[in-house]
């Protein structure tokens, strides 16, 4: 019996990975890096990789204070394997790995919790595939875990911290495991003090609800787990504060923890609610069976505040609580973003295989949801079947012929047949009332990932990125005696992470001319891999097609080298620039660049 037991689990498990490795592995580096900030990050881990410093991440010339250095050790150490140029020649393998790998990891353990611990009603070898597919198919996973940022790697080891946790709480035995807190302290080296916050509040609102909560509590041992989670993430912020001093405190602690959460930064200003419209997008195509499935777990946590049910079976409890927390700390944050809601998607899977277990007996809320969602995805195939009403709303300055290339690439008459197929599909199952139509629809979803995404991602990368590159690959061609270089108007870091050198990024406006002239002079950058000539007489500049036709740089002398896209290079003489800054000074611009943070991005 053990034998067929740990047989099956590892079938199950067998079946999750490769699932897994299709949506989050297959044709990971085959694309360019998505500018603004994956090639951030990339760029500060390659520095780390290729310098040797592994401490302070720094991009461009300047100091990089927004994340901790998990995600830069991750990248670096694959920057750092043998012939890394060959095998990943764009290099978003090494930087989009750690991301995927969290992902893939989380989706793992999903899957065996709840085939170790299956809830009430529930089939062990159904409900883990139909919670880890739950998670690996949100829109929102799918496109953080293929991306060069932490995001994704703190929702997988926060995740697998939490879950962890619930299943020391609802083990019978009295062995002592810390790996959940190790876990919580990679999360804190990840992205900060909210993972401990985000563990806490889930912890404490779960503990609240059980009146065995000083047993539970005492399971996982909080006195010694938090001193490994202490010891594991803290040395790094003192090192970093001892070498750094009060940048990286007042960068670090007062603008990307602090100032984020009590005021709006960078725009990012949205409603209280904005989160339960992203808890919507998050969970398509299933949405109604994530608002059902919360339903069922509030009714379970009524029913454990009178009753005392067993820990084990409490594990929709727990993810409501974990929903619950992510939500309420971001909500009240000032500053959101789509990607905050990534912690809670472990929890939304879990309560989405909790309706799945509900809803076997085919009662009339199945019928509703059903029809809810079919409605859903009928109207999806409709938008596509009118595709030329949106496409002529597109408007991206980026990519000005996305509509056309969208048309000619057939990817349009490809989201028709599948999103259509996909329909009717759903209809025939509900049809014949099955009881497996989620998991049925989930394997067509994970068929239609490389039906679909991997064009979408090429297409993608050709019209946006490719030009970049391109233009790039021309500065290291025609670089003379390490001309200075300048991008102008929209800004890319990716340019700054394929070529290599030193960017100076300035507006297209008046006062970006000025700046660009006077940081020549005294804002003169360099790193371990660039150290451009400041006495150069001329600069290499790169200018989009909309800011080469403001007069004030049109004006400007200047040696057309090579256009790629919507992008120009200029050899530019500093004479000429310098003669022009002062003409506009003296018409009352004034410089701005001294004012800025020092993070540009």
């Amino acid at each position: 019996m053990i034998y067929f037991e740990a047989k099956n689990r590892l079938i199950t498990l067998l079946i999750v990975l490769i699932s897994g490795i299709i949506i989050f592995i297959l044709g990971l580096g085959a694309t360019g890096l998505v500018d603004e900030t994956p090639p951030l990050f990339a760029a500060a881990a390659r520095a780390m990789s290729e310098s040797g410093d592994w401490i302070t991440p720094k991009v461009n010339g300047i100091f990089r204070f927004d994340k901790p250095p998990l995600i830069y050790w991750f990248m670096g150490f694959f920057y750092s394997l043998p012939k890394n140029e060959i095998w990943d020649s764009f290099g978003t393998l090494s930087a989009r790995l750690p991301s995927a790998l969290g992902s893939l990891f989380l989706m793992l353990i999903i899957g065996d919790t709840l085939f170790v611990w299956p809830q009430k009603g529930e089939k062990k070898f159904l409900t883990p595939i139909v919670a880890s597919l739950s998670f690996a198919l949100s829109p929102l996973i799918i496109i953080w875990s293929r991306t060069a940022v932490s995001d994704a790697l703190l929702t997988g080891t926060l995740g697998i911290s939490l879950l962890l946790f619930w299943r020391r709480m609802a083990s019978d035995n009295d062995v002592q495991c810390i790996s959940a807190w190790v876990f919580l302290g990679f999360a804190i080296l990840t992205k900060g003090p909210v993972a401990l916050v985000l563990a806490s509040l889930t912890i404490t609102s779960f503990l609240f609800s059980q009146k065995d909560w000083r047993i539970l509590l005492f399971k996982i041992n909080p006195k010694r787990g938090f001193f490994i989670t202490i010891l594991i993430s803290l040395p790094w912020y003192v090192l970093e504060l001892i070498k750094e001093g009060k940048p990286f405190w007042d960068n670090f602690f007062g603008y990307h923890n602090f100032q984020r959460y009590t005021s709006v930064v960078n725009n990012h200003s949205e409603p209280f609610w904005f989160f339960i419209y992203i808890m919507v997008l998050a969970s398509l195509p299933f949405t109604p069976f994530l608002f059902h499935g919360i339903f069922e777990a509030f009714k379970d946590f009524s029913r454990s505040l009178r009753e005392s049910p067993k820990v084990s079976k409490t594990l929709n409890i727990y993810s409501l609580c974990w929903l619950t927390s992510v939500f309420i700390f971001f909500s009240i944050s000032a500053t959101k973003l789509p990607s905050y809601w990534l912690p809670a998607i472990p929890a939304t899977a879990i309560l989405i295989s909790n309706s799945f277990i509900n809803l076997k007996n085919l009662n009339k809320a199945y019928s509703y949801l059903w029809i809810l969602n079919i409605l859903f995805l009928f109207g999806v195939s409709i938008a596509f079947f009118f595709s030329n009403i949106w496409l002529n709303a597109i408007n991206d300055p980026e990519m000005p012929n996305l509509a056309s290339e969208l048309l000619s690439s057939g990817l349009i008459f490809k989201a028709k047949l599948f999103f259509s197929s996909f329909t009717v599909f759903a209809i025939i199952l509900f049809s014949l009332k099955s009881k497996n139509i989620l998991l049925y629809l989930q394997i067509s979803l994970l068929i239609g990932q490389s039906y679909l995404m991997f064009p979408i991602r090429k297409l993608a990368d050709t019209s946006r990125q490719l030009p970049l590159r391109n233009i790039a690959q021309l500065i290291l061609n025609i670089r003379e005696k390490q001309e200075t270089l300048a991008m102008i108007g929209i800004r890319k870091p990716s340019l700054h992470y394929y070529s290599r050198q030193i960017v100076f990024y300035e507006p297209n406006t008046e006062e970006g001319l000025i700046n660009l002239s006077e940081r020549l002079s005294y804002d003169k950058r360099k790193n371990y891999e660039d150290q451009p000539n400041y006495k150069h007489k001329s600069l290499l500049v790169v200018i989009d097609d909309y800011s080469s036709q403001k007069s004030h740089w049109l004006n400007i002398s200047h040696e057309k080298l090579g256009e790629y896209g919507i992008y120009n290079l200029w050899r530019i003489q500093k004479n000429d620039l310098n003669k022009y800054s002062e003409l506009l000074v003296n018409s009352g611009y004034k410089s701005d660049w001294k004012n800025r943070k020092v993070e540009k991005f």
